[in-house]
């Protein structure tokens, strides 16, 4: 099996470029690295399709492993023929290669082996000859014995059927017709336990779909419905058709007394032994492919999330929302540093509106604080009601935004939490963070497990491995491309960039203590456990502001350092103009990239980065994202109306449509016929998490709290 081929296949790429991001990987270079600092090798292959060429590169090397030893049990057997051992050779899945081997691997104690033990099996073969010329209970009569524990001829004829029935059983070929036959023409049926509980689950309490067509959000609330023992599923497979084609394949001759048995034998075979197996693959195959799917979209949704761009130079309140407990507040400054924290009691059962007033009002003059961030938790709605009267009072220009609070709760009682603000309470750590998650969302979020981030459906329901290695992987693209200031960073930011784990984030926290600012990025390797390799994988991503070299805000890798100097001496500038604000035309005068790179040793792709650097040193490629929208006004359910054209934030895409906040408390729901007029197989095809669009209200329903949107407008 030649691996590359098949990535080459799969991932539409050329397979040198398989090669070369094969060998990147192998030598242990990070994604975020070859995708940045090695596109000449993989001729500019992106951190997407890089890591799924990583994913299944590693599943097609534990598929040769598997192959390998299977290959070795079955030759220990002396069973392997060159036919069997060629159809291995060529197994594409580990489904197909566990078909072949399931005949040699080693089986607890069956009916069948029990029946050859008993001496049964020139019984079984006579039957399958189909070429009895008497009835087979006068054959079986031989096989009866006493010492065999064989008493009766009924006794012999099962047994015999026995051997049969799992020889059936067996045949590769014949399960995977039987699968693909189950996939294309099987039904998934559904029904309730007790039809008269009221549960989430009622669309599914007499429910049946095609497997072929059964969507992912539908499979995995199947799944849930069957897990809290509300639903009964089943994966029912076209059984007339199934007994028809593995009677043609074992009756080959009509033969009075050997094809009832064999009819009797094939059911049995297939109802016994194959269709609950077939069924268990059947749901694992669909519930593996909803995962995958769910998986990517809690992915593609995370990294909008994370992406969104930093709301920078304000004085900002962080305001979370409760009842009882009151309202935390957190004054942030610019570059987050949180300068005050209160409590204050607007909201029920205190109601002290006026006095809770007045507490902001004084710290907005005294802070000159010009952003509000509200948490859309509990009490939000009360909250913002409280606000837009505030700001309707006050001469400064304040405005509020509405912040997804998700994980603030994680975030301030977990341990890093703890040893940031080890004299604040819960709830001020709370309102901190949601302060800062304005600021500059990616630098705050990735201090929470990104599962608890809240965009995502079902994710409690899947491969927890699967969905934490998928998220860390997005967390880490983000935080690389965005890079981080090596002397504000925080050591829960560090540790995603390229080359850095979590030891060596704490250890460049605490050279930076001990030893003031870095002035540049050579001191790297002063630092405990951060050796060569290490280095040449991070550098490039961490960026010194007023350091000893302009190049050090940059991107560019220290590895092509002499190479820029070369070209800005070539070119009459000087490394202090990049400091100054770049070389805004450089781009013009770097003409006939091809030989200047040939004459300064770099490739033609990384120079023409390097040029886009130079001309924009340190660009935030956030920056190119939708900004959040500030309001200064309230509207309320009941203040919609069907036909209303508002403007929204897009919080969460999941399978059948996207949620989009328009102001109200509770988020309508855009459905994904409701996106465009053209046919779209996923509403990520139309919209990601943080875009602003336009949506118009269908319908409200205000005692279900559910709000229709449109975007055909």
């Amino acid at each position: 099996m030649d691996i590359f081929k098949i990535l080459q296949d799969e991932l539409q790429i050329g397979y040198k470029q398989v090669e070369a991001a094969v060998r990147l990987i192998d030598e242990g270079n990070t994604i975020p690295f070859i995708a940045r600092y090695r596109k000449e090798a993989t001729g500019s292959l992106n951190d997407e399709v890089l890591r799924n060429l990583d994913e299944r590169l590693r599943y097609l090397r534990n598929l040769e492993e598997k192959k390998n030893q299977v290959l070795s049990t079955i030759r220990d057997q002396e069973k392997l023929t060159p036919e069997l051992e060629k159809q291995i050779q060529e197994a594409m899945t580990m489904v197909a290669l566990e078909d072949l081997y399931r005949p040699y691997r080693p089986k607890r104690r069956t009916r069948a082996m029990i029946a050859k033990e008993r001496g049964l099996e020139p019984l079984a073969e006579l039957i399958l000859n189909q070429q009895a010329k008497e009835p087979l209970e006068q054959l079986a009569e031989r096989y009866v014995s006493e010492a065999n524990e064989v008493p009766a001829v009924a006794d012999a004829m099962a047994g015999a059927k026995d051997i049969i029935a799992e020889r059936i059983s067996d045949r590769a070929d014949y399960r995977t017709y039987i699968r693909n036959a189950t996939m294309e023409q099987g039904m998934i049926r559904s029904q309730a336990k007790d039809e008269k509980a009221e549960s989430v689950y009622e669309m599914y309490y007499q429910y049946e779909e095609p497997v072929k067509k059964c969507a992912g959000h539908r499979v995995l609330a199947l799944n849930r419905g069957e897990k809290e023992k509300v639903l009964t599923v089943k994966a029912e497979a076209p059984e007339e058709n199934i007994l028809h084609y593995l009677e043609k394949q074992v009756i080959t001759l009509d033969n009075p007394y050997t094809t009832p048995v064999l009819k009797e034998v094939v059911a049995d075979s297939y109802r016994r032994l194959i269709a609950p197996a077939i069924e268990r693959e059947i749901r694992s195959s669909l519930t593996e492919t909803a995962e995958a799917g769910a998986i990517k979209v809690f992915g593609k949704n995370l990294k909008q999330l994370l992406m969104q761009p930093p709301v920078a130079g304000r004085v900002v309140l962080g305001w979370d929302p409760a009842f009882r407990t009151g309202c935390k507040l957190a004054v942030v400054d610019a570059t987050g540093k949180v300068l005050d924290t209160t409590v204050i009691f607007p909201t029920a059962p205190q109601n002290k509106v006026e006095e809770s007033k007045k507490v902001v009002k004084d710290l907005i003059r005294k802070y000159n604080i010009s952003l509000i961030s509200l948490g859309n938790g509990t009490a939000s709605r009360e909250s913002e009601m409280i606000i837009v009267d505030l700001i309707k009072e006050i001469p400064q220009q304040v405005q509020y935004v509405i912040v997804n609070e998700a994980g603030a709760s994680v975030y301030s009682a977990s341990k890093l939490a703890t040893e940031e603000f080890p004299n604040f309470d819960v709830g001020q750590r709370s309102a901190a963070s949601i302060a800062r998650r304005l600021q500059d969302p990616l630098a705050e979020l990735v201090k929470i497990d990104p599962k608890s981030i809240g965009v995502g459906q079902y994710q409690h329901d899947m491969n927890q491995k699967n969905l934490s290695e998928t998220l860390q992987g997005v967390v880490e693209d983000c935080v690389n491309r965005v890079g981080v200031d090596l002397n504000t960073a925080s050591a829960s930011l560090l540790e995603y960039i390229s080359g850095v784990s979590k030891a060596i984030a704490k250890n460049i926290v605490a050279y930076r203590e001990e030893h003031g600012m870095f002035t540049n990025r050579r001191q790297l390797l002063k630092v405990a456990k951060l050796g060569p390799k290490a280095f040449e994988q991070c550098a490039g991503f961490m960026r010194i502001n007023g350091g000893d070299n302009p190049l050090d805000m940059t991107s560019v890798h220290p590895e092509s350092y002499a190479a820029v100097e070369a070209l800005l001496k070539k070119l009459g500038c000087q490394p202090e103009d990049i400091a100054a604000g770049g070389l805004k035309e450089l781009g013009r005068k770097v003409r006939g990239c091809k030989g200047l790179a040939e004459e300064l040793g770099l490739g033609e792709i990384t120079l023409k980065d390097i040029v886009k650097e130079l001309e924009k040193p340190a660009r935030d490629p956030r920056e190119e994202m939708p900004k959040p929208i500030l309001r200064t006004d309230v509207l309320e359910m009941k203040d919609l109306t069907p036909g209303m054209v508002l403007k929204g934030t897009v919080r969460n895409v999941i399978d059948f449509g996207a949620f989009v906040d328009i102001g109200v408390h509770q988020d309508g729901l855009v459905h994904i016929s409701q996106m465009t007029d053209r046919y779209i197989k996923h509403p990520l095809e139309a919209v990601s998490v943080g875009d602003i669009v336009e949506v118009k209200v269908l319908s409200v329903d205000l005692n279900k709290k559910r709000i229709a949107l449109t975007m055909k407008l």
